[in-house]
């Protein structure tokens, strides 16, 4: 597994995961077991393009622990996959389902291509292709895959129906995430955003924030947007918002509407007329009450922690925040971190709702999801700031050691075999 630190954000998981561990004085037999992936599975994707070519894709699936119940997690498409970065999400996974009383282990798939480079039907044709090579390694008590990066609804619709034709009948329990129609659940697409919407404006009242709080959010994809108009029904002000082509700020506050309406029409913030334009790495850096970095990992670093100027931390990516930045923000003392296996595990919840409804074939209200969701984050959030008071430890570490303390009982019990 060592050549799998050349990945920068594996590291950071691991290096995480060594400090917790200390923490937590855990026992040395027990480490190693906890820390690396039981599975790591890498495939060749030979596709035929429209063209007539056929091009061969690299496709990865790490599986981290499977001592609580299935794998659970996301399939990304994005040129920059890498099995080090799969195997760093997939850990950060397990924590997060562990820490929200899920029955999973953590599990990240991804194909390197970029998908706006592919029709719809060479984009089938890889999905297709990718379902049927994990066939082997995959199952509704094995591992549930959801969309993530780069893919969608329509692209666990073609999963599922991969899956199913190889078993015989439909498994609409085989992906989450996937159209309402085929077995989905309310309320999953916007779960995430939601959540964090939900967590950060439970931390602005318990700091007593103004209820017109403003917001930045760096990201405007599924997370980022949900979790906008989130803040916003709260009654929050969104004064930032980036994506990859760059920012849009407004101190007085942005027309969520109309940038919706605008960003739909042109794929990207940038040229909204409502604010002037930034650099991602500026907008970061303006005066906000919340701070959401929704969209790539490891963007508060050593080089900007020191500059923040924002009250609350809400990580609606995974990642977002590098270990150095963390001893920063630690050192300050001023900015309250909602850490990501928290802020963001909106969407594994609902997956979890999606995944229990397709087994027992009994859907639930959109009502009645979010009254549960919300629940849980409330109670989840609560637990963590108890631990973090008990112990005098940041935020981080609380939801860490909670996570990964739940799997080492898990693993102890259950003993070693053979």
């Amino acid at each position: 597994m060592k050549h799998l630190l050349a990945n920068p954000a594996y590291k950071m998981a691991c290096d995480q995961f060594d400090a917790v561990a200390d923490f937590m004085n855990m026992p040395v037999a027990l480490r190693e077991r906890t820390k690396l992936p039981k599975r790591l599975v890498t495939v060749s994707l030979p596709v035929r393009l429209d063209s007539g070519e056929v091009k061969v894709f690299e496709g990865h699936r790490v599986q981290h622990h499977l001592t609580l119940g299935p794998t659970k997690g996301g399939l990304r498409y994005h040129p920059g996959v890498e099995l080090g970065e799969v195997a760093a999400l997939a850990m950060w996974m397990s924590w997060k389902c562990a820490l929200a009383d899920l029955p999973y282990g953590g599990a990240k798939g991804g194909v390197a291509i970029d998908p706006r480079q592919f029709s719809v039907g060479e984009l089938e044709r890889i999905t297709r292709r990718y379902t049927s090579e994990m066939i082997p390694f995959i199952g509704p008590q094995t591992d549930v895959m959801a969309p993530d990066m780069g893919t969608n609804e329509q692209t666990m619709a073609w999963m599922m129906d991969t899956y199913s034709h190889q078993i015989g009948h439909a498994v609409p329990s085989i992906v989450t995430g996937k159209p309402v129609s085929i077995g989905g659940s309310l309320g999953r697409k916007e779960a995430t955003g939601r959540g964090v919407a939900f967590l950060a404006n439970r931390v602005a009242d318990i700091l007593k924030l103004p209820e017109d709080s403003r917001v930045i959010v760096q990201g405007f994809g599924n997370v980022g947007s949900y979790a906008a108009a989130g803040m916003a029904k709260y009654g929050a002000r969104i004064v930032g918002i980036g994506d990859v082509g760059g920012g849009i700020y407004n101190p007085k506050g942005l027309d969520l509407l109309k940038l919706e309406e605008y960003v739909a029409r042109n794929h990207g913030v940038s040229g909204f007329d409502g604010g002037d334009a930034i650099s991602n790495a500026d907008l970061l850096l303006q005066p906000c009450e919340i701070l959401i970095p929704a969209a790539l990992d490891r963007v508060i670093t050593d080089k900007n922690a020191g500059k923040l100027q924002c009250r609350i931390l809400a990580e609606g990516a995974n990642g977002p925040t590098t270990l150095e930045a963390d001893a920063i923000l630690r050192q300050r003392g001023d900015i309250f971190v909602i850490p990501d296996i928290l802020c963001n595990s909106g969407g594994v919840i609902v997956s979890y709702f999606e995944w229990v409804q397709d087994l027992q074939s009994f859907f639930w209200s959109e009502t009645e999801i979010f009254d549960k969701l919300y629940r849980i984050l409330g109670h989840t959030l609560d637990t963590v700031l108890k631990e973090a008071r008990k112990h005098n430890i940041d935020h981080r570490t609380a939801a860490l050691s909670l996570g990964i303390q739940k799997v080492v009982n898990g693993k102890t019990i259950r003993g070693l075999f053979p």
